[in-house]
């Protein structure tokens, strides 16, 4: 519980609470039973044990004494029949008593448990957006939703829940242990020893139950993988007829899934009756035992009653705390996982004291930038050498894996260099502060990246203070506005999963509408035009072409024909700079610039 006690103690009037309902709950759950039987003795004519008179009395003999004066003297002044209804009064309220704290206790503990849970799952997705690229290219997508979703219900049933257990049981234990002790030392010293056996046995038993839970929680987030490949990839696997071999893929990692919890569900329903078979055997001997103080005459049959209603109040709780315990311990393997996340080292490290940085006025230089990703067994780029000066376009071409989005992605510091440096106007980007260095960029991907929301939202997405004249201005330069109006809600329109209720060309030119409202002084555009239609591309181009003016700009490109206007043209080839210059000097070469330009007719 040590994981979670940071966030529980955010919430410690609430805490205070829950626990000061359970000790009340407690008191009057243990004073219910026992003060009762003096009057009952006395109800039914039955002789009053006798207090030795000759030696001091002992605490519960005191008690015993002053319980037995005061039911005699009720009896007295009310008579029998008055005098029970009061017992029976008393017997009410008591435990009323008792199930109105539990009540107040559980009516506190269920916002303590759900604001756990919520910081909790909010502190797991600021860690997701603050983790680096190079952190998702090596866990799976659906294993992490799984820590969100799968996980955190996990922890909220098995640990949270079993909070109301752990803050109450322990308290019931520790009062009934008092009373035991108060009554009979000796006797509890032989009960003690009695439940110390039981409890190491269950607890052999449940040793495993942590490493098979975690090892289950793994397997959940390889099965939620899965569902997010069926989900993602139903075209593809529906047109090459390979929905057999998904689901095949899916049924071998349900079936292990499946044995996990059934491992799991046996050792945890073991608990309960194991702990119960153990605590009849302890009542058994203990009930032995204590007899043969009664037939002696060392404890009176009452006292007796009484001792054996407060460890039934300690062995009712051992069973509660064990089959809680068992739950935590299931819960553990999930609060390991969401801790693996919360932990994973943060790579991209802002230094203490940036330089401030608000504008872009001179040039951006890439000096030697040598990058090698996770894993790899080569450079992605090796060596490279670049300057961009404001106002200009660098354009870079080259296959698929020579290092074009490598090099754009190391600008905004979504990766930092393995070796060498990148500068804007001089200041080494690693010594920015990482929201003032992206504030400067603009970003339009291949992928356009929009959002379930409404267009209004998607173009002011990272501007609150945008107007909508301001939204429709950039939608106007982006080719988009004629489109936007003639949809049902107009700008106030929901797209759809990832924009699913637009076309291709429709989603890129919200994209650069979006980078239009934003005015970045400095423009990475990640092949922008590679995936449409030849008129979608014009209406695009003739967009990017407004959005390039004035701007500096890193281009990235495979329709060489986007790029003829750049003012200098980089050729990659597996990581290095093989050529470089304008479209013009370029093409007198016979070299591999112009090999790719006659490759695409242009």
């Amino acid at each position: 519980m040590r994981a979670l006690w940071p966030y529980l103690l955010r919430y410690k009037a609430l805490l205070i609470w829950v626990l000061v309902c359970n000790v009340l709950m407690s008191v009057f759950q243990l004073i219910s039973i026992p003060a009762l039987l003096p009057f009952l003795n006395n109800l039914f004519g039955l002789a009053a044990p006798e207090i030795p008179t000759d030696k001091a009395l002992s605490a519960a003999q005191t008690l015993q004494h002053w319980l037995n004066n005061f039911s005699s003297t009720l009896i007295e002044q009310y008579g029998r029949n008055r005098a029970l209804a009061i017992t029976c009064g008393l017997l009410v309220f008591t435990f009323f008593g008792s199930n109105f704290f539990r009540y107040l206790g559980l009516y506190f503990l269920a916002p303590l448990r759900a604001n756990v849970i919520r910081d909790l799952r909010n502190q797991v997705h600021a860690k997701m957006l603050e983790l680096p690229l190079s952190y998702y290219t090596e866990e799976r997508k659906g294993d992490l939703m799984s820590r969100v979703t799968a996980d955190m219900a996990e922890i909220e049933w098995s640990m949270i829940s079993m909070f109301e257990q752990l803050a109450r049981e322990p308290i019931i234990m520790l009062i009934s242990l008092g009373a035991m002790i108060w009554i009979a030392p000796a006797l509890t010293l032989f009960a003690f020893g009695l439940i110390l056996v039981s409890g190491l046995i269950i607890g052999f038993i449940g040793r495993s139950l942590r490493r098979h839970s975690n090892d289950a929680q793994n397997r959940l987030g390889y099965l939620i993988s899965l569902l997010d490949e069926t989900l993602g990839g139903l075209r593809i696997l529906k047109g090459f007829n390979a929905s057999n071999w998904q689901q095949a893929r899916f049924d071998r990692a349900n079936d292990a899934y499946t044995e996990s919890i059934v491992r799991i569900n046996r050792r945890r329903d073991l608990a309960s009756p194991l702990s119960e078979w153990l605590g009849v055997s302890v009542v058994a001997m203990l009930l032995w035992y204590g007899s043969q103080l009664v037939f002696r005459g060392d404890m009176s049959p009452d006292v007796f009653i009484g001792y054996l209603y407060a460890f039934y109040k300690v062995i009712d709780p051992v069973k509660a705390i064990n089959n809680a315990l068992y739950n935590v311990r299931k819960g553990r393997g999930a609060l390991d996982r969401v801790q693996e996340l919360l932990h994973a080292n943060l790579k991209i490290e802002e230094i203490a004291n940036p330089v401030p940085l608000s504008s872009f006025t001179d040039r951006i230089v890439y000096q030697n930038v040598t990058f090698r990703y996770a894993g790899a067994e080569r450079d992605a780029v090796t060596d490279i050498h670049l300057e961009l000066r404001r106002g200009k376009v660098l354009a870079m071409v080259g296959a698929s894996g020579s290092g074009k989005s490598t090099l754009a992605d190391l600008l905004p510091r979504f990766y930092d260099p393995t070796a060498g440096r990148i500068t804007i106007d001089g200041h080494d980007i690693r010594h920015l502060k990482l929201t003032e260095l992206r504030q400067l960029m603009g970003i339009v991907s291949q992928d356009p990246v929009l959002f379930n929301d409404t267009i209004r939202s998607n173009i002011s997405f990272g501007n609150e203070q945008a107007t909508l004249a301001d939204i429709q201005n950039a939608a106007e330069q982006a080719n988009a506005h004629e489109f936007i109006i003639r949809l049902p809600e107009g700008y106030d329109t929901i797209i759809g999963d990832r924009g699913s209720k637009l076309s291709g060309g429709q989603r890129q030119r919200l994209t650069i509408a979006r980078a239009l409202l934003n005015k970045p002084p400095i423009l990475i555009l990640d092949e922008a035009t590679s995936a449409l239609d030849s008129e979608s591309e014009k209406l695009v181009q003739d967009a990017l072409d407004r959005l390039l003016e004035n701007r500096t700009a890193l281009v990235i490109a495979h329709r060489l024909s986007t790029v003829q206007h750049a003012d200098e043209i980089v050729v990659l080839h597996e990581g290095r700079i093989m050529e470089r210059g304008t479209h013009e000097s370029l093409m007198q070469h016979a070299g591999h610039y112009r090999k790719l330009v006659e490759l695409q007719g242009l």
